[in-house]
């Protein structure tokens, strides 16, 4: 978990994500479009790609990507993103991380 860890220290938003995944993508956009600017690690792009997939997964990211960090925490993948959204607290994440500002 060590890998994990330390990537998501880096950024109040960090997505593992898939280039060749439609969620990822998906995610990503809906981020970015409230003015975030996560940084994104693309596993199946990256040196130590599956290294971090397994570690994802040991930290119960099931599918592995994507898995959205918001201020250091783990906050799940496509689903549990979405419905953030949806009961309008995605938002409030993003600002309590200063990832965005209003």
């Amino acid at each position: 978990m060590a890998m994990v860890t330390s990537l998501v220290s880096e950024r109040p938003v960090v997505i593992f994500s898939k280039d060749s995944c439609c969620m990822s993508h998906t995610i990503k956009t809906l981020i970015s479009n409230f003015g975030a600017n996560p940084i994104v690690y693309e596993l199946d792009e990256h040196p130590d790609g599956k290294q971090l997939e397994k570690e994802l997964k040991g930290l119960g990211c099931k599918p592995s990507v994507p898995a959205v960090f918001i201020g250091e925490e783990l906050i799940g993948g496509a689903n549990e993103i979405m419905s953030l959204h949806l009961q309008g607290q995605l938002v409030q994440l993003l600002l309590d991380a200063n990832a965005i500002w209003v």
